[in-house]
Order: C-alpha cells, then sequence, then structure tokens
C-alpha cells in the first residue's frame, strides 16, 4: 500500500495571469505539466487530490478534482481554503512576481499606454500557507536559472518548507514547456537527491517517493 493512501493532497500547477486590461497581462512560459504529474501520480497512489491550475492548455488529470484560476490572489484564495484540511501541499505554480498596480478595465488604445509599468507584488502563495502549517507536509518548487543549489536552498529555510524542488529552467530540453525534466530535491538535513534527466511523470514518480520516505 502506498504512503499515500487516503491522504488529502493539494497540488498548485500552471503559470498565473496578471492583467493590465481585459487582453494585456503579465505571466510566463509554465505549461503546468510537471504540477499535473505529480496530481496524476499522487491520485495513482491512492490520495485524494486537489489540483489548483492556472491557465493552460492541458486536460484534466485522471482522478483529480480540479479548481481553475488566473491570478495568484485567485489561486492563494482558493488555496487558503483548501489548505485548511490537506495533508501535503506541493506547490508547483509559476506565480508571476509582479501585477501591474492598476487594472484597466478597457483595453487600453496603445497610443494612450503610459511607457513606464507600475507594479505591485504578488502574493506569496507557499510562505503564506507555510507559516500556519501546523504539521502539514509542504514542498515548494524554485526555478532558477543560475545558483540553483544554493537558492533553492535559501528560498526553503526562508519560506519554512519540508523539501524544495530545485529546476534549472534555463537547461535546454527540461523545464518550462518541456515534457522532461531534470531536477534535485533538497532538504533541510542538506541532502540533495537528483532526478532525471526524465520524462515529467517519471520525475513526479521520484518526487513523491522522497515525500512519502520523509514525511
Amino acid at each position: 500500500m502506498s504512503g499515500l493512501e487516503g491522504l488529502r493532497v493539494l497540488v498548485t500547477a500552471g503559470p498565473t495571469r496578471e492583467h493590465l486590461d481585459p487582453v494585456r497581462f503579465l505571466s510566463n512560459p509554465s505549461s503546468g505539466r510537471m504540477g499535473y504529474a505529480l496530481a496524476e501520480e499522487a491520485a495513482a497512489r491512492g490520495a485524494r487530490v486537489m489540483l489548483v491550475s492556472g491557465p493552460t492548455a492541458l486536460e484534466d488529470p485522471a482522478g483529480v478534482a480540479i479548481e481553475r484560476v488566473t491570478s495568484a490572489e485567485e489561486m492563494l484564495a482558493v488555496c487558503r481554503r483548501r489548505f485548511e484540511t490537506c495533508d501535503i501541499l506541493v506547490a508547483v505554480a509559476a506565480v508571476a512576481d509582479f501585477r501591474p498596480l492598476r487594472r484597466h478595465r478597457e483595453k487600453r488604445k496603445k497610443g494612450s499606454m503610459e511607457r513606464t509599468l507600475e507594479l505591485e507584488p504578488t502574493p506569496d502563495i507557499v510562505a503564506t500557507l507555510a507559516a500556519g502549517k501546523g504539521d502539514r507536509f509542504v514542498v515548494g518548487f524554485a526555478a532558477e536559472t543560475n545558483d540553483l543549489l544554493a537558492s533553492a536552498a535559501a528560498k526553503m529555510e526562508r519560506k519554512r518548507l519540508d523539501l524544495i524542488v530545485a529546476n534549472d529552467v534555463g537547461e535546454p530540453g527540461v523545464g518550462f514547456g518541456s515534457t522532461a525534466n531534470r531536477v534535485v530535491v533538497l532538504a533541510p538535513d542538506g541532502a540533495a537527491l537528483e532526478l532525471g534527466p526524465a520524462a515529467k511523470r517519471e520525475i513526479a514518480a521520484g518526487i513523491w517517493d522522497e515525500i512519502e520516505r520523509r514525511r
């Protein structure tokens, strides 16, 4: 029997979109595939999975309940509610770090738009939830292009995570938009587990193996 049997798992996936007006937004290239693979693998191991997904072109994973959102604020609101009854959170979503300070209700004409865009930070979803995690097990992701392990380890400590999955998104053929990935799973005790390069579902299985072992 899997160590996830009957547990309530919350997974976030995909990008967020932070709108300037109804047709323009800030976002990133996340396809959502890694988060969807983790959600589907957890369900296959007997977990009760809720996936909170930003905008993607992916089909709903088999055996997974899904709630779709657009912005970081919407994702946080849904996750706050779902986090109260979950046992494990795996925060994979590539949440936009900033949003326009003002959102316009109608499309701006190009000639009338300011040349400088004022921004404000979006909420840090995983840090906000982990601050009140109690006995829940919280896993974060770190998408980096340099100083991969040092940056991920610092993020894990700062956000009070139980594990962090470090992903070099600057490496060709893995990361954003690809069907494969290569990651390093870091733990607070300094252990580092390398996974891949491999298909994202295979990477998901390795991550869940490590979560089951350490939880």
